[in-house]
């Protein structure tokens, strides 16, 4: 075996691909797959583009484990990316209609807050009403806390933003206790470190948009946009190794 063959492989872009779900698939960091990627944008990856992965196992040896996808996980993961792209395009929709005082604004966070009866409802029919309604509960807080820390944060109150900031915080260690007791595949830890980060990019989105820095504002909305997919493929994966019977093709 050449030694340069060692140090990386090519890979295909299959659906749903991301640098970060990469990096964790195979165990390297992602700023080794920037390195070993230089002019390819990570956050416009198409399916079917070639690029580097680099590290010493041939990525194929783990994608030989890969069954084909049944329809109804298909389903459940298109319908679980639909609710997550809603979240963060009627997230930023109700920060926009706030910093600017725009007249739709109680209409805007009446839809935001659909998103979270229609997160909970997607997962009663595997866990049921209650933990529908509760998990729905939790993101409609997720949700008020962000209009309230938007609200506090134009209105110049550093007291309340502070207060908004760490209640947001605990409510997003809820969901992660929440997450890993009805579905052992997902860990507090690694919900945790999604909805952070899910978190931080809002913030640093609303207080981009509050300083009218336009375009790194969109710039950060692409990246909201493509973090929040990677969280609901990983929401969707535990699911399905959860209910293997649900998901056979």
């Amino acid at each position: 075996m050449n030694h340069h063959h060692s140090r990386s492989h090519g890979y295909i872009i299959q659906p749903g691909d991301t640098y970060p779900m990469l990096a964790q698939r195979f165990q390297v960091s992602i700023n080794d797959i920037f390195a070993a990627n230089p002019g390819i944008n990570p956050y416009y990856l198409w399916v079917g583009q070639q690029i580097r992965i680099p590290g010493a196992h041939s990525p194929y040896s783990t994608r030989q484990t890969k069954k084909c996808i049944s329809p109804a996980e298909m389903e459940l993961k298109s319908s679980m990316r639909s609710l997550w792209e809603e979240h963060v395009a009627w997230t930023r929709m109700a920060i926009i209609s706030l910093t600017f005082n725009l007249p739709d604004v109680d209409e805007v966070i009446t839809r935001l807050l659909q998103n979270a009866t229609d997160m909970g409802d997607a997962l009663k029919p595997l866990y049921g009403d209650e933990i529908g309604d509760q998990f729905g509960d939790l993101v409609r807080e997720h949700l008020l806390i962000a209009a309230d820390l938007v609200k506090a944060a134009l209105e110049g109150n550093q007291q309340a933003a502070m207060e908004a900031e760490k209640k947001w915080y605990a409510n997003a260690d809820q969901i992660a206790a929440f997450l890993s007791t009805i579905n052992p595949y997902l860990t507090e830890e690694e919900v945790k470190k999604m909805f952070y980060t899910h978190l931080d990019l809002t913030k640093t989105e609303a207080v981009l948009m509050i300083n009218k820095e336009y375009e790194k504002d969109i710039q950060v909305y692409d990246e909201i946009e493509e973090q929040a997919l990677g969280m609901s493929d990983a929401i969707t994966d535990a699911i399905v190794k959860q209910f293997p019977e649900m998901f056979r093709n």
